[in-house]
């Protein structure tokens, strides 16, 4: 499996899931994907989950009854340079800071956004935990899609705040690829009008039908039953058992 040991400026570097059950998130997602588990005690806050996949850092989890209010979700950080320069240039460019940039121990420095859009995210600094280690393969992270009311609206923020380049595809989906730098990292399209605006995480498997089927089997529910891109590959969306979404990507290559 290929290991990371930095991420590019502007590349997806963590994901973390919120949930209102810590236990049974462990068991669906050991399951479901093969990840392993390292518990961090936070104190009075609880226990921070560790998501491993092959010995490396996959993610992170933690109970969302520290964030009245807010329901179970997958989060998505995006890795800069400079926090506190990102989040300054997200709010000239149109975005709401959640949280101004602060420190996470010895970790890193981070800042929580929203865009302009509607859709949050987090931007991150890395000290001495640069993100996940282990990306692109069966079980890990491997795409993300911002679903919006009017994903073009936000074009000018997400290039002038991480550098990206964003490409319309070549089809009359209206779908948006996301480049960093040389590489095409996720993509942006209309969401659904019952959802809310938001960035999706999709997680490889082999065999998307049977990935989708086994889900299904530890109790999430499917959303989007498994059905082919052309040229690229088979995908799937679904709620876990606690009510985060996240989709499943088979790729075709």
């Amino acid at each position: 499996m290929p290991h990371i040991d930095k991420h590019k400026t502007g590349s997806f570097g963590w994901i973390e899931l919120g949930t209102s059950d810590q236990n049974g998130a462990k068991q669906f997602y050991g399951s479901l994907l093969g990840w392993n588990f390292e518990d961090h005690s936070m104190g009075p806050q609880g226990v921070y989950t560790m998501f491993k996949l092959d010995g490396k850092d996959l993610g992170g989890c933690y109970a969302v009854s520290m964030m009245p209010g807010v329901p179970p979700h997958w989060g998505i950080f995006i890795s800069v340079e400079d926090v506190d320069r990102a989040s300054a240039r997200a709010g000239e460019l149109g975005g709401k800071i959640v949280r101004p940039a602060f420190d996470v121990g010895p970790y890193g420095r981070m800042a929580v956004i929203q865009d302009p859009a509607g859709a949050h995210l987090s931007a991150w600094q890395p000290k001495t935990h640069m993100g996940m280690g282990i990306t692109g393969e069966n079980g890990a992270f491997c795409w993300a899609d911002l679903l919006a009311e009017d994903p073009g609206r936000v074009k000018t923020f997400y290039e002038g705040v991480f550098g990206w380049s964003l490409e319309p595809g070549k089809d009359a989906s209206g779908y948006i690829h996301i480049k960093n730098g040389g590489d095409y990292i996720g993509g942006m399209r209309e969401k659904p009008p019952q959802a809310p605006p938001h960035w999706m995480i999709y997680f490889q498997t082999a065999d998307c039908g049977a990935s989708t089927a086994k889900a299904k089997e530890l109790g999430a529910k499917i959303y989007v039953e498994p059905m082919d891109i052309p040229g690229a590959g088979r995908f799937a969306v679904l709620d876990d058992p606690q009510g985060a979404g996240f989709a499943l990507f088979q790729p075709q290559h």
